[in-house]
């Protein structure tokens, strides 16, 4: 069936789509009842952070297991592939660059996959807690976080090995 508006609307209406996961929020009231502050889904933001502290620069991502293409959890569409193919591809670039974007200008990321929200979502918040204080205490006292030590996470084609053994031993993070 035809749609009945132009793709220019529709893009417009899509656009207006604010959809936020049941693990987001699930993880977002956590960290509230812990007494961590945030912003949600911050748009003024590049790529758009699932969480966000301005004010330490910090930036928290939780990436879907279908849509990031998870190396443990990641399966691939059997019809249309090379559509999906495509669709997956650009969003792991993307992943990337917006981490790239973040590394880049000094700001502390962190992404988690859904799969370890469901696991152990208090294992998820601990290290979400400490992850945070630890960048609040080291602005606090403006010393910089030694780049090897910041808690991050850069998915790269050549972590997918070292992330499948680390995923096995619950560990994502580079602790």
């Amino acid at each position: 069936m035809a749609d009945k508006v132009s793709p220019e609307e529709r893009s417009r209406i899509m656009g207006k789509i604010r959809a936020q996961s049941k693990l987001e929020n699930r993880l977002s009231i956590e960290l509230w009842k812990r007494g961590i502050r945030f912003r949600k889904n911050t748009r003024s933001l590049f790529g758009t952070p699932d969480i966000s502290i301005k004010k330490y620069k910090i930036v928290i991502f939780v990436d879907s297991c279908f849509w990031h293409v998870c190396p443990v959890h990641g399966n691939r569409p059997k019809s249309n592939q090379e559509f999906w193919d495509k669709k997956l591809l650009r969003n792991q670039e993307r992943d990337k660059e917006v981490t790239k974007y973040y590394l880049e200008k000094g700001w502390h990321i962190k992404r988690i996959w859904e799969h370890e929200i469901k696991k152990d979502i208090n294992q998820v918040v601990d290290d979400l807690v400490d992850f945070i204080n630890k960048v609040r205490l080291s602005e606090t006292n403006n010393s910089s976080i030694d780049k090897d030590n910041m808690f991050q996470y850069d998915s790269t084609k050549e972590d997918i090995s070292m992330l499948a053994a680390e995923e096995s031993n619950g560990k994502r993070y580079g602790h």
